[in-house]
């Protein structure tokens, strides 16, 4: 996207827009050069300059001849209109949306919308965060893990493949690859706060129109919240039973923990 359309979404009309970063660009200028530079008519370009100069954008600092707004200044204009509109949209709609005690289950299809969710869930969290993720998938979202951790949020991690223990509270599903061969995919599970979750599997042959629920509904939150918990389970006893070895102190740790982790 270019960065006149991206003006545009800030109230600046498509002359405006164009006018503004040409005499970013090249300042002071008059209205014959910004004509010549921008392609707006020198008929037109006149009108645009008083509209900016109206909205305090372009400042007219000898007859004819015109300097912009420094941009760090128009970034700190739009940011302050835009938390101040925000503020004012929240408190109203506030008033006016009826509340409701139910939350919808939303689904969300293709790679790009999935992780820009799965990334602000992270981001929104506060206390805890429940990851059932393959190595694939851990890869694109380690970053806002990591911030999450220093933001004082607690991670549980189950590893749905073979990658490096990163975390204190981190498991290996004894399972994974007959998992993902079952299911006909990799899939995402992230439970966030007892409040958030996305779920769901990238179908091997369908990843850009595979579905995925995302939702605030409490009872899907929980109950995939205890199939996270459940899968920690899975890991020690695989461990004790199938394979035979005894629990390391590491092991027993994380266990004491999932175990009071109501």
């Amino acid at each position: 996207m270019d960065i006149a359309a991206i003006l545009q979404d800030f109230a600046f009309s498509k002359y405006e827009s164009s006018c503004y970063l040409t005499l970013l660009a090249k300042h002071p200028s008059n209205g014959s050069q910004l004509s010549t530079l921008s392609g707006i008519a020198r008929s037109r370009i006149y009108d645009v300059l008083r509209g900016l100069a109206k909205k305090k954008l372009v400042f007219e600092i000898e007859k004819g001849l015109y300097v912009p707004l420094p941009f760090e200044e128009l970034k700190k204009r739009l940011r302050g209109q835009f938390d101040s509109n925000l503020k004012i949209l929240d408190e109203q709609l506030d008033a006016m949306v009826e509340q409701s005690g139910f939350e919808y289950l939303f689904t969300l299809n293709g790679v790009e919308e999935v992780i820009a969710k799965a990334t602000d869930i992270i981001n929104s969290s506060t206390q805890e965060l429940y990851l059932r993720l393959f190595p694939e998938t851990w890869e694109g979202l380690k970053k806002p893990i990591q911030l999450a951790i220093h933001r004082g949020v607690v991670v549980r991690f189950i590893s749905m493949g073979p990658m490096d223990l990163v975390y204190d509270i981190q498991v290996f599903h004894p399972d994974a690859e007959q998992i993902k061969n079952r299911l006909g995919g990799e899939s995402i599970d992230i439970i966030a706060d007892k409040t958030e979750a996305i779920a769901g599997i990238f179908e091997t042959d369908n990843v850009n129109r595979s579905p995925f629920i995302w939702t605030r509904n409490h009872w899907f939150v929980i109950a995939n919240r205890d199939s996270l918990r459940h899968d920690f389970y899975h890991y020690f006893l695989d461990k004790l039973y199938e394979r035979g070895e005894s629990l390391s102190i590491r092991d027993k740790q994380i266990y004491a923990f999932i175990k009071a982790d109501e």
